[in-house]
């Protein structure tokens, strides 16, 4: 018998800050009088709320609140041998942790259940007697503790469907895709598998129609040890493939390879609205690196990455031409107010100046902004793109509710950006930092707001 996770309960703390609409920010690092832990943001006047950090384990990092907004996990875990592997949960009423688990080794994906009781949490490394390493988590949200797990080797990525009836799996290095069944888990065969190689393409994420008929599956491909991006439109029901959206077609004469107009390049993240796709990433086609050419924008970046847009109902893409943004390996994407939608990316090429920067010079790390109206918004042309002048990798980004603004982390810290503008907020509570959260510091990892 092995012992995978273990769990105990924390009394809630009846002291809170008061606020009305907040966020949560993750700190990783502690130093000195610096603790980590999450902290408390009222989202509205861009202030940090008093008092000490909510504990949440060695280096809390990402987080996800549940969908009745009555909680908030946070996940601790660098994967290194001194990692703790922590999921906290964190009542978002009392503002303090309700519980905690220790988990078999470090997850990147987790999903709850549309009632928000319960937690699958996606574990590539978790042992498991028999088989390859890699389980999905099952975890009672009530009493912190783990009710079940599905054996899937190496999940790395998960999609829960509308009605919580089934769970998608996304292993590394696989082409197949693992259906779980959760009422099924420790009584049946709860997992079974579909696709396969010509089918799927190194699938990383789905997306379901409304009734959960149909999934539709982004393929890493290339970008992920593959051989070609692809998203495909799969009858659940029938265990068919729909529909695909057309493959990268080589132009004729290219150097390095770009992909004819009307098929898809590259895709590691995507996010749906309405019946429109958004698809980024960074299409490696010379010996495995990144080759793409950054046509129209005047930057000292060798390589780009491409945003494409697909209408799922013909299951075509939309724009005409390529839509340059930064190349990584993008992992973070959201649509803010006034159709702005950011796009995040980690080990992107940073093009850094020194400190003061000098006028003119070009600062770039792995946030693009892409201007979805048919209007310009501040620096961003209609449809275009605005790639913004800071480093870093991006680790979070949250639209906030009720303002025209946008939190994104990026190089672990927080940035505030206007809407309206595409440049960072003037905070009259720190007037001297566009942008910025007085009293605010840190190594900062994720955003979440916790009240909309």
């Amino acid at each position: 018998m092995m012992w995978l996770s273990c769990g105990s309960s924390a009394p809630a703390s009846t002291q809170t800050t008061g606020i009305k609409y907040r966020a949560l920010i993750t700190n990783n690092v502690s130093a000195g009088t610096l603790a980590a832990g999450v902290y408390i943001l009222n989202d509205q006047n861009d202030e940090r709320a008093s008092g000490a950090a909510i504990s949440a384990g060695n280096n809390p990092g990402m987080m996800v609140v549940t969908p009745n907004l009555t909680l908030t996990l946070v996940f601790s875990g660098i994967g290194t041998q001194a990692s703790d592997d922590q999921l906290t949960i964190v009542n978002n009423a009392s503002e303090a942790a309700a519980g905690k688990l220790t988990l078999p080794g470090v997850t990147e994906s987790i999903v709850v259940s549309p009632d928000s009781s319960v937690a699958y949490v996606a574990v590539p490394t978790a042992p498991v007697t028999g088989q390859s390493p890699g389980a999905m988590e099952v975890i009672a949200l009530s009493s912190a503790t783990v009710t079940g797990q599905a054996d899937v080797p190496a999940v790395h990525y998960l999609a829960i469907n509308n009605s919580g009836s089934r769970v998608l799996g996304f292993s590394d290095n696989s082409d197949f895709v693992a259906v779980i069944t959760p009422s099924q888990i420790g009584i049946g065969n709860a997992v079974t598998y579909i696709g396969g190689p010509g089918v799927f393409d190194r699938p990383v994420a789905a997306f379901f129609s409304s009734d959960d008929s149909t999934a539709f599956v982004l393929s890493c491909g290339a970008e992920c040890g593959g051989t070609q991006a692809s998203v495909q439109q799969y009858n659940l029901l029938t265990n068919t493939l729909v529909a695909s959206v057309p493959a990268c077609v080589p132009q004729p004469g290219s150097n390095p390879v770009t992909c004819a107009t009307g098929s898809l390049p590259a895709g590691s993240v995507a996010l749906v609205n309405g019946s429109t796709m958004y698809v980024a990433g960074t299409p490696p086609y010379v010996g495995g690196l990144p080759q793409q050419p950054c046509t129209g924008e005047t930057t000292a970046s060798q390589s780009c990455g491409l945003l494409t847009i697909v209408n799922l109902a013909t299951m075509s893409v939309v724009n005409t031409a390529p839509i340059i943004i930064t190349d990584g390996y993008h992992d973070r994407m959201a649509l803010g107010a006034n159709g702005q939608l950011f796009i995040g990316a980690h080990t992107c090429t940073e093009i850094a100046q020194p400190v003061p920067t000098p006028v003119g010079a070009e600062v770039r790390g792995c946030l693009s902004l892409y201007n979805t109206l048919s209007t310009a918004v501040g620096s961003a042309p209609a449809n275009g793109v605005l790639i913004p002048p800071a480093n870093g990798d991006v680790t979070g980004i949250e639209p906030i509710a009720l303002r025209q603004v946008i939190y994104v982390v990026q190089g672990g810290s927080l940035g505030i950006y206007d809407a309206l503008t595409d440049v960072f907020e003037y905070n009259p509570n720190d007037p001297n930092n566009p942008g910025q959260i007085n009293n605010l510091v840190g190594q900062f990892i994720d955003v979440k707001s916790i009240d909309f």
